[in-house]
């Protein structure tokens, strides 16, 4: 675990140091987000599945939808640490706050891939996860006093995940619970980018438990940090987030 310590401090320093500083946002504000967030794994051979991802968020307790989204993928286990995926996308992100974000819904269709690679280190399990997303994002125009979908422009963003889980109880020589630690940060790229590199970042901690070998649930705190397109504008979610992830075998 030691050589695996000095890359974290260093992940979390570089964090610490450039994302606060990385938007000149004239506005911030913040919200209270609930998360319910659904993952289901589905083993249609031994290296073969398919996922489905959903999750509804909600701004301010339960009181604003914030978004939703759907992902399906398609799964494949290349080796032992390195699986690799091909999905899509659907989200749809409300008014919320104050101020909002948006003036309108915001419907949004994601095409993408990404390598996630995962290895050990006696009680510990590390994630690597890198995500290549072809974003489709509505841009809303004002008609009168109203605001309507217009047409969709294209822009490009590459997520980087590193997760920490740390065993903390066994059952039967199986992982029964543990602790999660980790940050997520999302990048703008390409010619559309915007005027933020970072259009995203969460900090992550938690706690899952196994139920048994197919369901697992998960509560997690998460920071989120949000720069809107035009660098206007900052949001600081404290976010709650409640996990029920299921992998089941289709095959016999």
């Amino acid at each position: 675990m030691k050589k695996y310590s000095h890359f974290l401090v260093a992940l979390v320093g570089l964090l610490g140091i450039l994302l606060p500083n990385s938007s000149s946002a004239q506005v911030k504000t913040s919200n209270n987000d609930v998360w319910f967030h659904y993952v289901g794994k589905n083993m249609l051979s031994q290296k073969l599945s398919f996922t489905l991802e959903a999750t509804m968020r909600y701004a301010n307790g339960v009181s604003e939808k914030q978004q939703y989204f759907v992902r399906p993928s398609l799964d494949y286990q290349f080796t032992k640490k390195f699986n690799g995926s091909i999905g899509y996308s659907h989200y749809n992100t409300y008014v919320y706050g104050s101020p909002a974000l948006n003036k309108t819904d915001i419907p949004e269709d994601h095409v993408w891939i990404q390598g996630t690679f995962v290895h050990s280190n006696g009680k510990f399990k590390f994630t690597h996860r890198l995500r290549d997303e072809n974003r489709f994002v509505g841009i809303a125009v004002k008609n009168g006093t109203e605001y309507s979908i217009d047409h969709y422009d294209y822009r490009n963003r590459l997520r980087y995940m590193f997760l920490m889980n740390y065993t903390l109880t066994k059952k039967e020589d199986k992982v029964k619970l543990f602790g999660i630690l980790g940050d997520e940060a999302f990048f703008n790229i390409g010619s559309n980018a915007g005027k933020t590199f970072f259009n995203q970042n969460r900090i992550i901690g938690g706690l899952g438990y196994n139920i048994d070998k197919n369901q697992q649930i998960q509560l997690s705190y998460i920071h989120q940090n949000i720069w809107n397109y035009t660098n206007t504008l900052q949001e600081s979610n404290p976010t709650v987030r409640i996990s029920y992830i299921t992998n089941i075998s289709l095959f016999k």
